[in-house]
């Protein structure tokens, strides 16, 4: 697409530190689900790219797992991947949700970008529809505290709700606003650039950390290992056979995600196939294994290996 009438395009990273949830914005965002959302914190492991498609712009968002203070070399690498992110990017959203108060973890992260010299910083106040009037007053004062305390100055300070919709046309506005003159970077329609087997592998383990809760979520790690149509189908009913191993890091943990007779498994299996194919369009058949990768968060080896 040519640069006419003022069309502007670029990139704006969404941080924030853990469970602040800037996955569901982007998603809102973008109108699609291409990032995985959970309740779990941590959730968010790989800079997923939206695109958010507008005839005077393309806004290209990247979702960013949250900034926190590593306990192992998983997350020292995703605390690398954060600051190399907003560091290449023309806007920053920093995302701190409305229903919990400011604490150690926002202020880490808010230190952090302070550091950057010329990219502008929008504090984004989410989960709006979790309080009322009082309490978003208050936390959007502690918000412009906050920026005072660490010398952030805040481009604009901005509360949505991805779930009611509230305020997320003006911070796509506001957005766009500070994005520089230029053509699109992806074809219209086309919403992340995420390959598809590592949107599988997402959405396995976005129902494996839904089933599981808060028994092992940060020591789940999922790879597709193939996505082959099966042959002798009859074209009008396609069947992709997709086989994955979700790999834990103790040899007691395979018991809990597998469950009794594999009954957990199965269940993750079924939740999954049902968003998969809603993804990709077509019958899936999903074979699911579970391994251990011993301690697999602290091996550089093993995180290689797995895709980190």
């Amino acid at each position: 697409m040519e640069v006419d009438g003022g069309f502007r395009s670029g990139f704006a990273c969404v941080v924030g530190r853990p469970n602040t949830g800037k996955s569901t914005l982007t998603n809102t965002l973008v109108g699609a689900k291409v990032a995985i959302t959970s309740s779990r914190p941590q959730t968010t492991r790989h800079a997923v790219r939206g695109v958010v498609h507008r005839p005077d712009s393309q806004l290209v968002l990247i979702d960013t797992p949250g900034l926190h203070r590593p306990r192992t070399l998983l997350g020292q690498r995703l605390n690398d991947l954060v600051r190399a992110t907003w560091s290449e990017v023309d806007v920053v959203a920093f995302c701190t949700p409305a229903d919990e108060p400011i604490g150690r973890g926002d202020r880490f992260v808010a230190e952090s970008l302070s550091t950057l010299a010329r990219t502008p910083v929008l504090a984004v106040v989410t989960k709006t529809d979790l309080v009322g009037p009082d309490r978003l007053a208050e936390h959007l004062a502690a918000v412009g505290r906050l920026g005072a305390e660490v010398d952030l100055a805040w481009a604009d300070v901005v509360p949505v709700s991805a779930v009611s919709g509230a305020g997320v046309d003006l911070l796509h506005r506001l957005l766009v606003e500070r994005l520089p003159p230029g053509p699109a970077f992806y074809p219209d329609g086309d919403v992340t650039d995420e390959p598809e087997e590592v949107l599988v592998a997402e959405l396995i383990r976005e129902a494996a950390l839904e089933d599981l809760r808060d028994e092992l979520p940060h020591s789940l790690a999922v790879v597709v290992d193939e996505m082959v149509a099966r042959e002798d189908r009859p074209a009008d009913r396609p069947l992709l056979d997709v086989r994955a191993t979700l790999y834990v890091e103790r040899s007691s943990q395979k018991p809990i995600v597998v469950g009794r007779r594999g009954e957990r498994v199965k269940r993750v299996g079924a939740a999954a196939r049902e968003h998969i194919e809603r993804l990709l369009g077509t019958q899936v058949y999903l074979d699911l294994h579970v391994k251990v990768a011993k301690e697999w968060q602290r091996d550089p080896k093993q995180l290689r290996r797995l895709g980190f």
